[in-house]
């Protein structure tokens, strides 16, 4: 699990849509951030493609923590530029679920309104 989200990582970072889509199950679902509908199938590959898009770069915060059971998490900033946007911060700790081959199965994103801000303009 924890090689499953340092991957995750790994790949969002190099800006690789196909392989951050490939670590889910076919069935897998994303709850981004938690409260929002939840995305399936066809959704996740397109979220992952805008991920990319949006020059996506992930800071973990914290190792990656395991669990005794099939789940792990990843505390992490996360900083992107939506279209027509300045460049954003988001504090965030993803929950995901796996299934027997080490794919995520779900990723529940926990963050607020208050984890997020505008990155600053360098001088």
């Amino acid at each position: 699990m924890k090689a499953g989200l340092q991957a995750y990582v790994d790949r969002i970072n190099a800006g690789d849509a196909d392989g951050v889509t490939a670590l889910f199950a076919p069935d897998a679902t994303i709850e981004d951030p938690v409260g929002s509908p939840i995305k399936h199938g066809p959704e996740i590959a397109a979220w992952f493609r805008d991920t990319v898009a949006f020059n996506t770069r992930i800071y973990p915060a914290a190792p990656i923590r395991g669990s005794h059971g099939a789940e792990a998490a990843l505390a992490f900033d996360v900083e992107f530029t939506p279209p027509g946007a300045r460049r954003m911060r988001i504090r965030s700790v993803d929950v995901c679920t796996f299934d027997e081959q080490g794919r995520i199965t779900s990723l529940r994103g926990f963050w607020g309104p208050s984890d997020m801000e505008v990155i600053p303009d360098e001088a």
